[in-house]
């Protein structure tokens, strides 16, 4: 009998000690589970905030220099030749641009920024070179200022202007004008880009400075001559680099 009862005691403590390894084993498969669901949110996270900030890294994206807008004025001329500048147009893989346009799309590629088509209620011609320049002549003889079909609306939201337009008969083309005596650039800075056929800025820069006192207009423009379009990209990717404002 009590050989019986020390066989009894022998299997109860044995499956006891059965159920509570089995608990054990149990209680430590989901401590490690626990922590593997946890390694792989935290992966996750890291990869979605990598994900996240490649997804800010854009070419237009803010400089941290300021707010920039990249104002231009442009009549591109339709057997390819852009305005009194003289500058053929430019095939690029984004298009065919007249030489300003083209100019601005390589500055808002190196400075982010937004682009602004200055543009004229009146048309000009732009089928024969002679008839435009003739036109272009008699409207700074007049002193014209042409009405404006496009406006800023949001003049404020901006720290950095970059203005481009190109050199008619070495001054600024009447519509510029137009454009600086519709506007209060005070306190902002102004950088001019210029196209010309010959003249570079001549005295653009002066001009600005006189009709927008208020601003900061920085003295070294880029400019770009006709038979140096095809490495205009080059040329202006060079200057936004090293400018300083």
């Amino acid at each position: 009998m009590k050989d019986y009862k020390k066989v009894l005691t022998s299997i109860i403590v044995s499956v006891a000690a059965m159920v509570s390894l089995s608990a054990c084993s149990q209680a430590n498969g989901a401590s490690r589970s626990s922590t593997a669901a946890s390694t792989v949110t935290a992966e996750t996270s890291d990869l979605s905030s990598s994900a996240n900030e490649s997804a800010g890294d854009s070419p237009t994206q803010d400089t941290g220099k300021g707010n920039i807008l990249i104002a231009y004025f442009t009549l591109p001329m339709e057997d390819g030749v852009d305005a009194v500048s003289r500058a053929s147009r430019k095939q690029s893989d984004d298009g065919t641009f007249g030489n300003i346009m083209y100019m601005a799309h390589v500055i808002q590629k190196n400075a982010g920024g937004e682009l602004f088509s200055i543009e004229t209620a009146q048309k000009y011609p732009t089928d024969n070179m002679d008839d435009l320049l003739e036109f272009a002549a008699k409207e700074k003889s007049d002193n014209a200022r042409p009405e404006l079909s496009t406006h800023i609306e949001n003049l404020d939201d901006y720290d950095t202007v970059f203005i481009g337009y190109p050199n008619w008969n070495a001054d600024l083309p009447m519509p510029m004008y137009t454009f600086f005596e519709e506007y209060d650039f005070s306190g902002k800075t102004m950088i001019p880009f210029v196209a010309h056929g010959g003249s570079g800025a001549s005295r653009t820069v002066s001009t600005i400075k006189e009709l927008e006192p208020g601003a900061t207009v920085i003295d070294d423009p880029v400019t770009v001559y006709w038979d140096e379009l095809d490495n205009a990209e080059s040329i202006v990717t060079e200057w936004v680099q090293n400018l300083e404002y």
